[in-house]
């Protein structure tokens, strides 16, 4: 099977908890299909002028899923692309329908203890207790895995980034 643009009709949109490699595989799976990739944390730093964290510090949890939920909902509708989420956009049950309805969302999904030793590596995530970082993710599995569990497709993101990629794409079947 050819990969690329072609064979891709709609966004690919990466959801999962913190640490679950969202942005670093997006980036990898975006070049292996020859499609344009888009952080969704990035878009809103770029368009508020501020961090995610200042945002969240400033104005709330509130106002920035308000505009998160904006920023997937302008990049969802461009061409194809491989789209980094937040990890709780999916949470979102605008931002979720949406992304159910004209996107491809893909779950990574891994072990908290791995995805907590990434996500500390940050100090980006506002979210996230630093004192005790595997607490704080299985909280957030908790409340956010039955969300994530709607995704289209499941894929494991414990191992290193290209074999999530390789695992997105066989599933994909592109």
């Amino acid at each position: 099977m050819s990969n690329g643009p072609e064979r891709v009709k709609k966004p690919i949109v990466l959801v999962g908890l913190p640490g679950a490699g969202k942005t670093t595989v997006g980036r990898r799976l975006a070049r292996r299909l020859r499609l344009p990739f888009a952080d969704a944390d990035a878009e809103i730093e770029a368009a508020a002028g501020l961090s995610v964290a200042e945002i969240f510090e400033r104005f709330g949890e509130a106002h920035f899923r308000d505009g998160e939920r904006r920023v997937i909902a302008r990049l969802i509708e461009g061409p194809p692309r491989v789209i980094a989420t937040g990890g709780g956009a999916f949470v979102n049950p605008d931002t979720r329908a949406l992304i159910l309805e004209r996107g491809i969302a893909i779950w990574l999904d891994g072990d908290i203890a791995l995805l907590a030793e990434r996500a500390s590596r940050s100090g980006r995530r506002p979210l996230l207790d630093r004192a005790d970082p595997v607490r704080s993710l299985q909280a957030l599995a908790e409340l956010r895995n039955p969300f994530y569990a709607e995704a289209h497709l499941r894929i494991r993101s414990d191992g290193r980034h290209e074999e999530t990629v390789a695992r997105i794409v066989a599933a994909l079947g592109v």
